[in-house]
């Protein structure tokens, strides 16, 4: 990086990181990003940063050898592409840590389920007394610690598409696929495009490397024949020669004729299906960098259900409250309102990806005993749960509105979910943001 002029496109936390890191190692750095707040600028201010904040063209570029994009930048914005027509190199965050990490690399990708499965299989690793970084798309960059990395250390990483599609060459020692569905079509266009993207977790593998795949998924099952690595398959509904499989009501890890129990499918200390292939995910990197089964098992039973997925928030009036903002996208709602037997009050809408709303307004229509809607797909997902057969509908202005509605519709043993199935930045800054602030609405609306 000594000498380098680099221009990096959008100052959130990856573009911190790379700054941090370019800084570090004598390059120059210029920052641009669309927005334009108070706290944007102070942090230039503290960290010895020039930038152009509210918005940015082709000047920008002058004088810059290295274009940094942040993940939330389209990788054909039209300035990136710009940038590759003036022989500008471009890269990401996650592209240039790929590039310097010393360490052994297992990445963690899918639709849904990457946060939890991320978390988990860290402690996995760490029970396994293993030395372990973690960090990617779970909120945490890797590249400013870097320098605290070791040959023999590992990293686990949750990937995101954006994050794949900007890395030169994503090879990983593990790499896991939890699921592919539709999700981000807004930006990758065609459902099959994205299953490319996901498809270089495990496309640049040697030999020696491990590709751990969901094949109950039919996306993840195709990649089998995309990787040079060795093929883990983890399944819920169908046997597995190599790999991980329910087998007489434990989580089995089988090679060949060799069958190594872990833990009952009933100690699994997360809700729902969908975490049960998430935690057999976790198994299958952890067997593949040759942790015992018994610290697997004490892993998975020790870990807590992470923020924002299924979280569990309190109990009012015999009536539990689950966080569950995560859930951007229809499919990953769907697994929440498997995930509970009890009646359910949902909440849900946001801002929409590209994704069509009728079929998931008639499986809640199928599924909740009420619904009450938020943001901008509000009134539409509203109006297609009526046409679905949904009684039970309510509008909501805000999320206390949304908070105070749901809780005159839930009648004492039943579940209030907030689980959106769109994104949250109509409201909020992030999904996060959107989790904690209802969490706290629920909290001091109900907890008087």
């Amino acid at each position: 990086m000594k000498g380098r002029h680099a221009l990096i496109l959008g100052y959130g936390r990856s573009g911190r990181a790379a700054a941090s890191y370019i800084a570090a190692r004598g390059g120059s750095v210029r920052v641009i990003d669309r927005a334009d707040t108070p706290e944007l600028r102070a942090d230039l201010d503290r960290a010895g940063i020039t930038g152009r904040l509210g918005g940015y063209g082709p000047e920008d570029l002058n004088g810059r050898d290295l274009l940094v994009v942040s993940p939330g930048v389209a990788w054909d914005e039209p300035l990136v592409e710009t940038a590759r027509q003036r022989g500008i190199e471009v890269t990401s965050e996650i592209d240039l840590f790929f590039r310097a990490c010393p360490s052994h690399i297992a990445g963690i990708t899918g639709t849904n389920g990457k946060t939890t499965t991320t978390a988990l299989t860290t402690e996995v690793f760490r029970a396994g007394g293993l030395r372990v970084m973690r960090g990617g798309n779970i909120g945490e960059p890797v590249l400013d610690r870097i320098d605290q990395l070791r040959p023999n250390d590992w990293v686990v990483l949750e990937l995101s598409s954006f994050q794949l599609e900007s890395i030169t060459t994503p090879r990983l020692n593990i790499g896991v696929v939890l699921n592919v569905t539709p999700d981000h079509l807004d930006r990758h266009k065609a459902f099959a495009h994205y299953v490319e993207i996901k498809s270089r977790a495990i496309a640049f593998m040697q030999p020696e490397d491990h590709a751990v795949l969901n094949v109950d998924d039919p996306a993840c099952a195709g990649m089998r024949t995309k990787t040079r690595g060795q093929v883990l398959a983890f399944a819920l509904r169908q046997p597995v020669d190599r790999g991980v499989s329910l087998a007489d009501g434990w989580i089995t890890i089988a090679h060949a004729a060799v069958k190594r129990q872990v833990l009952p499918a009933a100690d699994v200390p997360l809700p729902g299906e969908h975490n049960l292939s998430n935690v057999m995910a976790a198994v299958g990197a952890g067997d593949a960098a040759g942790i015992d089964p018994q610290q697997i098992a004490g892993a998975v039973r020790q870990f807590k259900a992470v923020e924002h997925r299924l979280e569990p928030i309190a109990s009012f009036n015999g009536v539990r409250w689950f966080n569950d903002s995560k859930a951007t996208n229809p499919d990953s709602t769907y697994k929440a309102l498997a995930a509970f037997r009890e009646p359910i009050v949902l909440i849900a809408g946001g801002r929409n990806k590209g994704i069509e709303i009728e079929p998931l307004a008639r499986v809640i229509a199928g599924r909740v005993s009420a619904l009450v809607t938020i943001g901008e797909t509000g009134e539409e997902l509203a109006r297609r749960a009526r046409d679905a057969g949904l009684q039970k509908v309510e509008r909501a202005a805000d999320l206390a509105d949304a908070v105070r509605k749901a809780a005159e519709l839930a009648a004492p043993g039943s579940v209030v979910l907030l689980s959106p199935a769109f994104t949250s930045y109509d409201m909020f800054r992030d999904y996060e943001d959107r989790g904690r602030r209802f969490k706290a609405t629920v909290l001091a609306e109900l907890g008087r």
